[in-house]
C-alpha cells in the first residue's frame, strides 16, 4: 500500500497525490513515514510564492500566470490556502470556483488548504503538500497565501521566489510599509494593470524600494549568502484582459536564473528547511507540554499565585522535559 501510494505520486497520479497530500493536512503519525520516503524525491521546482492584501487580485494572477507556464511547455502544482470555516475547519473558498478553466488541464493540479488558525498566511502542511507535488515532477509550483495582511511574511521561509501583489485603489503602498512585505519582495507586482491608476501605484512602490535602498534580496535573513544584487522590479499586469503576464513570467525565471548561478538557489532551499526543522521542533515540544495535563495545571496555578513568572515557568517544563 505504501509503496503504490508514493509510486502513485511519482507518476502523477491525481488520486494518489489527493491523497497523500490529505494524509499530509491529516497530521497523523503513520504518515510520516510515506512523507519522508516522499521527501527524498524532491528538491527539483520552482518554487513561487504569492501573496497580498485581500482584494489584490492574487487568484486571478494565479490563473494567468499558469496558463503562461503552461504555454512553455512546464507543468504546475498549485497550492492555494484559504481562510478556515468557522464551522468545519475547512478552507472557505473552493479551487475550483477560483481557477475555472484549469481543472481539465492534466499539467495543472490545483489544492485548496485551510490555515487552520495558522498565522503568516500559511497552513501548517503546506509544505509537505509542496514536496508531494515537487516529487510529482510538478516543474513550477505557486502557493497562493491566505491575504490576511501583517502575517504575510512566512511565505519569505518557504519559497525560492516571491510576488508581493497590489492593486491601485486599495493603499497596498501604504499597507506594504506597514506589514513588512515591502522588503521581502523578489517581484512586485502591480495587478489590476487596465485601472488609470496603476501606473501612479507601481510609481510609488518604486519610490519606495529606492528610499529603502532594498534592490538585494538574493540571501534570505541570516543565510550567510550575500550573492550579486537582484534588482528587485516592479511590473504592472491585468488578468481580465490578460497583460503583462509574460513579463512576469520572463521576471521571476530571471530571478530563478540569478539564483542559481550566484549560488543563492541552494542558500535559500537551506534556509527554508532550516525553519522548516525548527517549526516542527516547536510544533513537538508544544504537543509534549499539552500532554503533561495535571503536572501543567499545577505549574499554571503557582504562575497565577504569583509564585513563579512565566519565563521562570517556562524555564521549568524545559527543564521537566529535559529530565524525561
Amino acid at each position: 500500500m505504501a509503496e503504490t501510494s508514493i509510486q502513485g505520486v511519482l507518476d502523477r497520479n491525481v488520486r494518489a497525490i489527493a491523497r497523500m497530500i490529505s494524509l499530509a493536512e491529516a497530521g497523523k503519525p503513520e504518515s510520516r513515514a510515506l512523507l519522508a520516503d516522499i521527501f527524498k524525491h524532491t528538491g527539483h521546482a520552482h518554487v513561487v510564492g504569492l501573496t497580498g492584501v485581500p482584494g489584490s487580485g492574487k487568484s486571478s494572477l494565479v490563473r494567468e500566470l499558469t496558463k503562461a507556464v503552461r504555454a512553455s511547455g512546464r507543468t504546475v502544482g498549485i497550492v492555494a490556502i484559504d481562510p478556515s470555516s468557522p464551522f468545519s475547519g475547512g478552507a472557505i473558498l473552493g479551487d475550483r470556483v477560483r481557477m475555472t478553466g484549469l481543472t481539465s488541464d492534466d499539467g495543472v493540479f490545483i489544492r485548496s488548504m485551510a490555515t487552520r488558525g495558522s498565522l503568516g498566511g500559511l497552513a501548517k502542511a503546506c509544505l509537505d503538500a509542496v514536496d508531494v507535488l515537487d516529487a510529482a515532477g510538478f516543474d513550477v509550483i505557486l502557493i497562493e497565501t491566505v491575504g490576511v495582511g501583517q502575517d504575510e511574511v512566512d511565505i519569505v521561509q518557504a519559497a525560492h521566489s516571491v510576488l508581493v501583489v497590489s492593486a491601485p485603489g486599495l493603499g497596498d503602498d501604504i499597507q506594504a510599509i506597514k506589514s513588512g512585505v515591502l522588503e521581502i519582495a523578489d517581484i512586485h507586482v502591480v495587478s489590476k494593470g487596465d485601472r488609470p491608476d496603476a501606473g501612479a501605484t507601481a510609481g510609488h512602490l518604486r519610490g519606495m524600494l529606492t528610499l529603502t535602498q532594498r534592490t538585494d534580496r538574493t540571501a534570505m535573513p541570516g543565510s550567510g549568502d550575500q550573492g550579486e544584487p537582484w534588482a528587485v522590479p516592479v511590473l504592472v499586469t491585468s488578468a481580465e484582459p490578460a497583460s503583462g503576464i509574460e513579463d512576469l513570467l520572463g521576471a521571476i525565471d530571471g530571478h530563478r536564473a540569478h539564483l542559481t548561478e550566484t549560488g543563492g538557489m541552494e542558500q535559500r532551499r537551506r534556509k527554508i528547511l532550516e525553519t522548516r526543522v525548527l517549526k516542527i521542533a516547536e510544533d513537538i515540544l508544544r504537543s509534549d507540554f499539552k500532554g503533561r495535563g495535571a503536572a501543567l495545571a499545577a505549574l499554571m496555578d503557582r504562575v497565577r499565585n504569583g509564585d513563579i513568572d512565566p519565563h521562570g515557568a517556562a524555564v521549568e517544563l524545559l527543564e521537566a522535559f529535559r529530565q524525561d
